[in-house]
């Protein structure tokens, strides 16, 4: 951002929550809350209006859910733009899985600190995934209870090099990027071209989808040791 806050809509179905995340965000000058929805169907709407910068879209709302509501955001050229944190209550909500194939960007607990929070805000808003290699893991073990029935080699894979197969390899394993540069003895730097070389090449809007795309082509598979 260059000096504009944040914009960010809030939505969920309790107005108790609504108000307390509101409350939090209006703490800092370079967040702003443009508006709040009680349900998914008004989440897409008020995006359509609104255009925020970053949505905290609650899982389980009435009329239509987080999941929905965020596939539509993502999947309509009026609102691409707008980044989707999804907020559960459960780390290992089942619907988490399906929010991040919708497009979400990530996921936070509504218990998280509000520091980390805010901050998830900002890392958001700056175009990252907010998927740290832990949540990167509990991907994998939805993978693992989940596999595909006959995965099987992606054309989208055809035009990635062999060094870029083994960073997304890695990157599907829950690497972070300093240990990916650690294992493949590269820069810290070069680690990032590759992945955003990917991103690019598969068309991938952050390391949440690296990570799908790894294991829906075949590329990885879930071992014993990731469940």
């Amino acid at each position: 951002m260059t000096g504009d806050p944040i914009r960010v809509l809030v939505a969920d179905d309790q107005a108790l929550l609504r108000g307390s995340f509101r409350a939090l965000i209006e703490t800092t000058p370079d967040l702003t809350v443009v508006g709040e929805a009680a349900t998914g169907a008004e989440a897409v709407d008020l995006c359509r209006a609104l255009r925020p910068d970053v949505v905290l879209m609650d899982v389980r709302m009435p009329h239509m859910d987080g999941i929905e509501a965020t596939r539509r955001i993502q999947g309509s050229a009026d609102t691409a733009g707008v980044r989707v944190l999804i907020l559960t209550m459960f780390d290992m909500d089942a619907h988490v899985f399906s929010a991040l194939r919708a497009g979400a960007a990530g996921f936070l607990l509504k218990d998280t600190p509000p520091a980390d929070l805010l901050n998830a805000v900002r890392v958001v808003a700056a175009g990252e995934a907010l998927l740290a290699p832990a949540v990167t893991r509990r991907l994998i073990a939805e993978f693992a209870r989940h596999p595909a029935s006959e995965p099987a080699p992606s054309p989208a894979l055809d035009g990635v090099t062999d060094r870029e197969r083994q960073v997304l390899t890695l990157v599907a394993r829950g690497l972070s990027n300093t240990e990916i540069a650690e294992r493949l003895h590269l820069s810290l730097a070069t680690v990032k071209t590759y992945i955003g070389r990917l991103l690019t090449k598969l068309q991938a809007r952050d390391r949440a989808q690296l990570v799908i795309v790894a294991y829906e082509s075949g590329l990885v598979t879930a071992r014993a040791g990731d469940r």
